[in-house]
């Protein structure tokens, strides 16, 4: 993948409001954030403390929001208080990871307590009540209950990133996930954009299955977690 912008995926969370989500973003100078309701990221031009200062009057006080990247200088009154390691994987143009074998579905805004609440489950705290404007979003229903679902999320020029995967515990191993990228990765395709997507380095088992289905691995970053103290 030596083609792909590498200041695109070095910083997405600033391109992409500077681009295609332009009409979220809070911005401050150097710094911008997607409103607390969309999405926990932020994202600066250059990691300065400049421009991290600029970050610190977009957050109140006590709240926290995720950067990705390293070399963050210390600022007083910002805190970092985790980091989580990520690999960046892109689905190459020869790949064909097929079509969708169930029937999923399109969700909508009507459905964000359901989405909110089954995300919870597995990554608590990232997928918030308006993220599913940031892109489309399918699900899979059983009985009516909302069991797995998956969608967009950074929104490059010519990138769209797959994100908000999560199956119910109680329907694992079905492949439901795999029909769910399989409908994401189509309609991008159709649409001439490139799917790609952030997984933990420590989550195996969706790593195993984006290879199988031709994602290549770009790099690892890391995301950091910070928090306005006063």
């Amino acid at each position: 993948m030596d083609d792909l912008p590498k200041y695109l995926f070095e910083n997405p969370v600033w391109h992409a409001l500077q681009t295609t989500h332009r009409h979220f973003a809070a911005s401050a100078g150097d710094a911008c954030r997607y409103p607390a309701d969309v999405a926990p990221f932020a994202a600066v031009a250059v990691p300065n403390t400049v421009a991290l200062r600029q970050l610190r009057s977009l957050l109140t006080p006590s709240e926290s929001v995720w950067l990705i990247g390293e070399g963050y200088p210390h600022l007083p009154g910002l805190t970092l208080e985790e980091t989580l390691d990520c690999f960046q994987l892109v689905l190459p143009e020869e790949a064909d990871p097929g079509a969708a074998t169930i029937e999923v579905v399109r969700l909508s805004a009507a459905d964000a307590p359901e989405m909110v609440a089954l995300t919870a489950l597995a990554f608590p705290g990232f997928f918030r009540h308006r993220t599913c404007e940031m892109g489309s979003y399918y699900g899979v229903r059983s009985g009516g209950e909302l069991i797995a679902m998956g969608g967009e999320r950074l929104m490059l020029d010519g990138y769209a990133e797959i994100s908000g995967m999560c199956t119910h515990p109680a329907h694992r191993g079905k492949g439901l996930a795999l029909n769910l990228i399989r409908q994401l990765t189509r309609n991008h395709r159709h649409d001439g954009v490139v799917s790609w997507l952030h997984v933990g380095v420590a989550n195996n088992r969706p790593i195993e299955l984006y290879r199988r289905m031709g994602f290549r691995m770009v790099r690892k970053v890391t995301l950091n977690r910070i928090s306005r103290t006063d």
